[in-house]
């Protein structure tokens, strides 16, 4: 059971509870009312904003378009403005330009070619859209004037600064200083930088909007004729020069910090060789004809070969100044168009030098028909420098036309033909040189024929390769590129020992001239003396070898055979010397009268012999010391020994009352006097 009181608190409880409860539910009863009055009027709110707002709408909607199409009619009308400022800006061009392009673009070239391309978009927008206006005439003739001046501007830019290549900065550049210990690079400076941009950018503006080529014409006939001045001023500069002064002058547009002093060019080869063998011609002549005096022929020797230095270096420089030209042409012309512009630079100066060459080698054909062979020694020092440059010729004329890439060949083989001619007559001439008395030394020393042919043939020395190759080029069984050096060697060699055999033969015939055998010997004696020393001082005798290894030997035989034949002279005075008809005798016996004036007609033959050949043989010459040594020595052997024997046989016998009279000489004196032969001072 559970107390009362307990029951009772639990029931107020309870009780508590439920009107809290109830409390609770009428709050909320009350709230939901609320909410309910509140929805209700926010609902009205909505629906009359609601309301509203479409009102709004319905207002404001027609005013956005009507705005947006004002919006849109405004733009309009700006693109509308914009655009007739642009077209009238065309209209104005003409006017707004006229000033600038009147006046030109020297100075402001930037400016003038933004000038330019206004005119040129006027032109475009005309032709496009009213071609049929008067302004596109004015705005056309504009731009074709403009155009005219950038061209005229161009010529003269490039006339105004193409100057020829000073001589010394050209002979810098093809290193016509070889003394330099140190060779530099020379920078060949055509244009100033600033210039070479105009240019440039004038060039370029010309080829993409000028749609003209005649600028490429301008561009290659100022450029030839600073490429043939250059060459020229060269020429000039040898000219000026005499062959011992020193080349100097101030190096202009170079990049070098000094110029060193020039000295004077080396020789090609041995030009003053030649030079005093055309003296040796020019006074005698293979024909015997005496020439002017040397005095005159020096200068003129001097002058050739200046000349000859002068050609040789205008070819070098030929080819560096078309190096450097088209390097400088590949930055103003346009690449296609390159090569035929280079070709066409070129050639005033490239034909100048042909025509100088064509020259050279017709002044030789010349010569050879006057029969001055020595003309070939000219051609030598050329031909070869020809040779040796073609590489760089032909690289430099690469894709040139056919015409001017074989100029230089085509001189090449006239000038090996012409060699060859003069190389082949004078050794017919050597074979067929007249005899004539007057033209022989009385002396019997070395004819001059013989020094003449053998100096020639010294020269070859110097040109073995060029000369070779002159002999190979008319072998018809070959082509130029199939002959070896060897091979051209080897022609040399058999064409030096077939002018040494025409000279030998030629020497044989004139040496009949001499009535005399011993001056005829002494004669041959001198000559093949002088050719053997010759050939030994040179490597003329390692040339000949090649194909005649006996050659040498050949001459000493024939040396030593005049030598005896020489020796025969003097039979005719040792012969009375000989026991022959000398009558038999006891000491003391007494001659009879027939065998004294046999022995008296001895002594007088002796005597008699010995002074006239003494006497003759004085004036005649042996210019080897060594050989005339060598002869003296064997006669005074010979002469004296036969002598002395003599003597000693006749020492006992008493065939004279006057003995000084048949013995006028002892053995010394008869030494003495044989050692006055071949001395024309004593």
């Amino acid at each position: 059971m559970i107390p009362t009181e307990d029951a009772s608190a639990r029931k107020r409880e309870i009780e508590d509870k439920l009107k809290q409860e109830q409390e609770t539910l009428s709050f909320i009863r009350e709230s939901l009312e609320k909410s309910d009055q509140l929805t209700k009027g926010m609902v009205s709110i909505l629906s009359s904003f609601e309301s509203r707002l479409m009102q709004l709408e319905n207002s404001i909607i027609p005013v956005h378009k009507q705005t947006e199409n004002l919006q849109r009619l405004q733009e309009n009308v700006d693109k509308t403005l914009s655009c007739l400022d642009h077209v009238i800006s065309y209209y104005h061009v003409a006017k707004d330009t006229d000033k600038i392009i009147r006046e030109g673009p020297a100075g402001r070239l930037d400016e003038y070619l933004a000038c330019i391309a206004k005119i040129q978009k006027a032109v475009e927008y005309f032709q496009d859209n009213n071609p049929d206006s008067p302004e596109l005439n004015t705005v056309k003739a504009r731009f074709e004037k403009g155009k005219e001046l950038l061209e005229a501007e161009f010529r003269s830019l490039l006339t105004r600064y193409s100057k020829p290549v000073p001589p010394v900065l050209i002979l810098d550049a093809i290193g016509g200083d070889e003394d330099m210990e140190v060779q530099e690079d020379v920078t060949l400076e055509h244009l100033p930088e600033a210039v070479l941009q105009d240019i440039i950018c004038i060039s370029a503006w010309l080829v993409e909007y000028g749609r003209n080529q005649d600028f490429m014409n301008v561009y290659f006939q100022v450029r030839s004729s600073q490429l043939d001045r250059s060459i020229k001023g060269l020429k000039e500069h040898f000219r000026k020069n005499s062959a011992t002064s020193a080349i100097h002058s101030p190096a202009v547009q170079t990049k070098r910090k000094e110029t060193p002093t020039k000295k004077p060019p080396k020789r090609p080869g041995t030009i003053r060789k030649a030079q005093n063998l055309l003296k040796q011609y020019s006074q005698h002549g293979l024909d015997g004809k005496k020439g002017s005096n040397l005095t005159p022929l020096e200068g003129k020797d001097d002058v050739l070969d200046i000349e000859i230095d002068s050609y040789i270096h205008c070819i070098s420089a030929f080819v560096k100044l078309a190096q450097s030209e088209y390097a400088l042409l590949t930055e103003i012309i346009p690449e296609h168009h390159q090569k035929k512009t280079f070709d066409s630079l070129i050639q005033e100066a490239l034909d100048n030098l042909m025509l100088d060459g064509d020259g050279i080698v017709s002044a030789a054909r010349r010569a050879i028909m006057r029969h001055d062979y020595s003309a070939v020694l000219t051609i030598f020092p050329i031909l070869r420098h020809l040779k040796q440059t073609k590489p760089d010729f032909d690289a430099t004329l690469q894709g040139t036309a056919a015409s001017t890439k074989n100029k230089l060949p085509d001189l090449i083989t006239s000038m090996e033909t012409i060699g060859a001619k003069a190389l082949e007559e004078f050794a017919d001439s050597i074979k067929n040189d007249p005899d004539k008395e007057y033209n022989m030394p009385k002396d019997g020393t070395v004819h001059e024929l013989t020094s003449n042919a053998i100096l020639f043939l010294q020269q070859l020395l110097d040109f073995q390769e060029t000369a070779g190759a002159m002999l190979a080029s008319q072998e018809s069984s070959l082509s130029a590129s199939n002959y070896s050096s060897e091979f051209s060697r080897r022609l040399l060699s058999t064409y030096i020992y077939k002018v040494l055999g025409n000279l030998q033969l030629n020497l044989s015939n004139k040496a009949k001239v001499y009535e005399d055998p011993a001056l005829r010997a002494i004669f041959l004696h001198n000559n093949y003396n002088y050719i053997l020393k010759s050939l030994e001082k040179s490597e003329l005798i390692q040339l000949v070898a090649v194909t005649h290894k006996k050659v040498e030997g050949l001459y000493r035989e024939l040396i030593e055979q005049e030598i005896q034949n020489y020796q025969r002279s003097w039979l005719k005075v040792t012969e009375h010397l000989t026991e022959r008809n000398i009558p038999a005798f006891q000491p003391g016996t007494k001659l009879k009268d027939k065998e004294r004036q046999i022995i008296k007609d001895k002594f007088k033959g002796f005597n008699d012999g010995l002074e006239e050949l003494c006497r003759i043989q004085q004036g005649w010459a042996v210019p080897d010391k060594e050989q005339r040594d060598a002869i003296r020595q064997a006669e005074k052997r010979l002469v004296s020994e036969a002598y002395r024997a003599f003597l000693q046989r006749c020492a006992n016998i008493s065939f004279t009352k006057n003995p000084e009279k048949y013995h006028r000489y002892s053995t010394e004196q008869v030494e003495e006097m044989l050692d006055r032969l071949f001395d024309t001072s004593a």
